[in-house]
């Protein structure tokens, strides 16, 4: 019999995992197992042989206190401090800066996961790398925080007054702020602290002015009346980008405007903005209401009549074909109004209360609305009422109110000559996205900007350095610039935008305007990882503000400006661009305290450790994918941690020790297992190299997982039990094989769990750390020795070995006496003393006597073209006629249930008549009556009893 790798390994599991193993004692903890059915690894020593070197590590792996312990060596020995006058190749990456007001969540890990592998990774690559840290000032988080504040002291910020305000925001923060970082740190983040910046710092306020009167003095920064999204609890303006949209249901009423053959029916959702419309439009074309178009009728509910007009932008076939106009309230109608120069009334104040005189003025636009339909309904004007009426509404991203298209006085970039370019720097490759397919998100956005409202009616923030004169004037004061102190000149009230200071993020942190040695060094940066969340509110932006800060702009004969699309590729901000998905719980759904399944990852930090937290991130982060996560995955990985511990302790224990170079050039003298374990380590090496430089983490960390876990610990060193305590060449050969594997694959894991890493190679090498150690590279070439084909000989033959003695419930570590026919013809006839160790059979005294062993069971095996058979003496170990007479029982059962259920599947009535999940299922149940009688017989036979005739199904 033949069985792939995979195949073995999974029954090899299996038989490791019954009870009181011989290899869970010696290796894994008695009858523990994970949620994936991995045992759980032994605090305590392999029991080989007496320990005349203890390695200098602990008894048990304890996360909690070597983690922190790692990490302030790490900051002592400035591992993770970048040198802008180094000679080596540079890569530079910048956090997305959280929120000042934040803390840690599962975002965070996940994505400072991804970042600090590599950072991690290209340090040990050789790269001069540069993770950079910082926080975002948050605008309307900040300032909502600090005024619940003051609200507990009964007072508001217009007590204080802005200047003190102000004041007490910055105490707030420096009392309070930036707790994000020292959860980071608890997390193990490699960022260069000594380059920490804040989006209000001087260096970067700095940065904001300039680019800002840059802009203006461009012509791409303008004020005008526009249609902008308010949010009345925040009583901000807000982009486009802030703005999250769900289907909610409503109310669509259809109301009847004027009298008699003169009317029109329109249909709103809003009936409350009625009281702002200025016109009805229909389409030009549209012959069912030619002969109003011009005329006037009545606006239901107020003394005013409004005209009828033609617009191509009314769709004919929506609804009655007809569509009020309110401009003030509706970017769609502003439109309108500006082509056909109607008035544009505001009917509501900041707070979405309505101002229009009359019985509805007070009413917030919640209660006008039912208030307004009741009138309507009232004077014989609603038409038609449907609800619910499921439609896209806009919400604001902060505090889910909903948001109030606004008529306002607002600060403006005009987008499209920076939209040109960005689009342009993807397009030609200067900027690559991961994965692919998210490119056309991003072309969807960025083809189709608006321009962006950056002006936010707050006090925390940029304040707009735009001043007014007494007579009009504007003057526009940029950094070193006097701001005008002559009586009556006054300074612009807004703030900008958070996302505007975010924009500048990958150059204003390093230096920018200036030109200093770290901008000229680590800009453009190498990569930038964040969530495909915020594709548009900053991936964009950094976008459009990079290439025209860093690169060059042409002026047009009409005085116009324009980002030079074909810039260097020094000009982008960033050289690619890795999105993630969001993390979410074990069944995919989003996290929230609402729905119960919001966790805080300090808490699965100090349960479990950072890294066991980090590698269930790292094997759930696919590209552009959502990642569920569970608690008893990050057990399991816990569990994994656990193994690589233990697992290097054997080894330690037994004066491992890591060759020198070209020590194992010649792998043609070093026996079948440590060949084996040697390419299998190739093979990985190239599989973590291939993936992360495709950002397949997950890929990465898998590859290492199973290297680790099924062919390291599951083979190799079980194998290696074997060479140590053999010939003193044999066992020199193996300390040096397992020093070169743990000594690899410690630095092959150490991005993706960095504290467990470290502790161990150190001890294993004596070098002071592993953040700066060589990484892993391929060593050797194909496999010229054949060393993967005989190991999977070798695998199959004891997998079915064991599998035979599990299914006759022979006793783990109960030596059976065996002869093993025919393996002497096979590539493993040198290694039967290892076959027989893994499997536990003895050898039958007087082997060489035939007379003196009599088989009582057998097991046949296909090693490459020769059969090998495996004879047991089971006398005095089974009851052979119990055992035979309890498998032909279970054999009868088995037959019985495939009679049953090959009868249903023959008969065509059934089969016409049953849902097609029924049916699947009945042939399920044949497939698994069949596979049961081929194990029963084949058990059946091995005991030395008749081979039954085969059933076929």
């Amino acid at each position: 019999m033949r069985l792939s790798t995979p195949e073995a390994l999974r029954i090899f599991r299996a038989w490791e995992n019954t009870s009181e193993s011989w290899n869970r004692r010696d290796f894994f903890a008695p009858g523990g197992t994970t949620n994936r059915g991995e045992p759980e690894a032994d605090t305590k020593l392999f029991k080989m042989t007496a320990d005349p070197h203890p390695p200098a590590l602990p008894a048990a792996y304890d996360p909690q206190t070597s983690e922190p312990d790692i990490y302030d060596s790490w900051l002592r020995q400035g591992v993770f401090t970048a040198d802008a006058g180094s000679d080596k190749l540079m890569f530079s990456i910048v956090i997305p800066p959280p929120n000042v007001t934040g803390s840690l969540h599962l975002g965070h890990t996940f994505e400072h996961t991804m970042m600090d592998a590599l950072a991690r990774r290209r340090r040990m690559q050789g790269y001069e790398a540069l993770w950079l840290p910082g926080m975002d000032h948050a605008g309307i988080a900040t300032q909502n925080v600090v005024e619940r504040h003051l609200a507990q002291g009964g007072l508001s910020r217009h007590d204080l007054g802005r200047e003190k305000f102000v004041e007490r925001t910055w105490q707030w923060k420096q009392e309070y702020g930036g707790k994000i970082l020292d959860q980071m740190r608890r997390f193990g983040v490699g960022v260069d602290w000594s380059r920490e910046r804040f989006t209000m710092d001087e260096g970067l306020s700095q940065a904001v002015l300039t680019i800002f009167k840059n802009l203006y003095d461009d012509g791409l920064i303008y004020r005008a009346e526009r249609i902008i999204n308010w949010c009345p609890r925040c009583q901000t303006a807000l982009s486009d980008a802030e703005v999250d949209h769900s289907d909610d249901d409503g109310e669509l009423v259809s109301i009847r405007y004027g009298q008699g053959e003169s009317s029109i029916v329109v249909a709103t959702t809003r009936a409350e903005t009625m009281l702002g419309d200025t016109a009805v439009a229909v389409h030009p074309d549209d012959q069912r209401y030619r002969h109003l178009v011009g005329t006037v009728v009545e606006l239901p509910l107020t003394d005013r009549s409004i005209p009828v007009i033609a617009d191509a932008h009314v769709d004919p076939q929506f609804g009655t074909g007809a569509v009020k106009v309110t401009p003030a309230h509706d970017p769609n109608d502003f439109a309108i109004g500006q082509r056909h120069g109607l008035a544009m009334p505001t009917i509501m104040d900041e707070r979405g209360v309505i101002t229009v005189p009359g019985p509805f003025e007070g009413l917030d636009r919640f209660e006008a609305r039912p208030a307004i339909v009741a009138a309507l309904r009232e004077q014989g004007r609603i038409v038609a009422e449907k609800r619910p009426y499921v439609h896209a509404v806009g919400h604001c991203s902060r505090c889910n109110t909903t948001v109030e298209p606004r008529l306002s006085l607002q600060w403006f970039v005009k987008v499209a000559p920076l939209a040109a370019a960005a689009g342009v720097a993807v397009r030609d490759g200067r900027v690559g996205i991961h994965p692919p397919e998210m490119a056309g998100r991003y072309f969807d956005w960025i083809d189709n900007l608006h321009d962006w409202c950056i002006s936010r009616q707050l006090w925390w923030g940029h304040r707009i350095p735009v001043w007014y004169g007494p007579d009009g004037q504007v003057r526009c004061v940029g950094p070193g610039e006097q701001p005008p102190t002559e009586p009556g000149w006054r300074q612009d009230e807004d703030v900008l935008d958070t996302w505007f200071s975010s924009a500048l993020w990958p150059f204003s942190t390093l230096g920018w305007p200036q030109k200093t040695v770290d901008l000229q060094r680590f800009y453009p940066t190498s990569v930038l990882v964040t969530g495909y969340d915020i594709l548009f509110f900053w991936v964009v932006r950094m976008m459009l503000f990079g290439l025209y800060a860093m690169g060059r702009t042409q002026r047009q004969a009409d005085g116009s400006v324009t980002v030079d699309a074909d810039a260097s590729p020094t000009a982008v901000p960033f050289q690619q661009v890795v999105l993630h998905g969001l993390v979410r719980d074990q069944y995919g759904k989003k996290m929230s305290k609402s729905g119960g399944n919001a966790v805080d990852p300090l808490a699965w930090i100090g349960t479990y450790g950072s890294d066991a937290l980090r590698f269930t991130l790292a094997r759930g982060a696919n590209p552009g994918a959502d990642a569920p996560i569970s608690e008893e995955w990050v057990k399991g990985s816990r569990n994994f941690c656990n193994k690589l511990f233990n697992a290097t302790r054997f080894a330690l224990s037994h004066d491992a020790r890591v060759p020198a170079v070209g020590a194992l050039a010649d792998r043609g003298r070093l026996s079948l297992p440590q060949r084996w374990i040697l390419q299998r380590l190739d093979v990985c090496v190239a599989e973590v190299n291939a993936a992360l430089d495709a950002y397949e983490f997950a890929r990465a960390a898998n590859a290492a997982y199973h290297f680790v876990w099924d062919e390291l610990c599951d083979w190799y060193v079980e194998l290696a039990k074997q060479e140590l305590a053999g010939p003193d060449h044999q066992a020199d050969d193996a300390r040096l094989v397992l020093g070169q594997v743990f000594d690899v694959m410690l630095r092959l894991l150490h991005p993706l769990l960095p504290f467990v890493t470290e502790q161990l190679w150190m001890t294993l090498t004596g070098q002071p750390t592993v953040v700066t150690a060589q990484w892993p590279t391929c060593q050797g070439a194909a496999d010229q020795t054949g060393a993967e084909n005989s190991m999977t000989h070798l695998q199959n033959l004891v997998t079915q070995v064991r599998r035979f003695r599990s299914d006759q419930g022979l006793r783990d570590r109960q030596r059976v006496p065996a002869r093993l026919v025919g393996l002497e013809q096979t590539d493993l006839a040198a290694y039967e003393h290892q076959v027989r160790a893994l499997t536990w059979l003895a050898v039958p005294t007087g082997q060489d006597a035939a007379e003196d062993f009599t088989s009582t069971a057998s097991v046949a095996v296909s090693i490459g073209t020769h059969p090998v058979t495996v004879e047991l003496d089971l006398a005095g170990t089974v009851d052979v006629a119990a055992e035979r007479a309890r498998i032909a029982k279970d054999l009868a059962a088995a037959r019985t249930e495939q009679q049953q259920v090959q009868a249903k599947l023959g008969n065509s009535e059934f089969l016409a008549k049953a849902p097609s999940q029924v049916v699947e299922k009945i042939r399920a149940r044949a497939a698994a009556a069949q596979a049961d009688i081929d194990r029963l017989q084949a058990q059946h036979h091995a005991l030395g009893g008749p081979e039954q005739e085969r059933s076929t199904a």
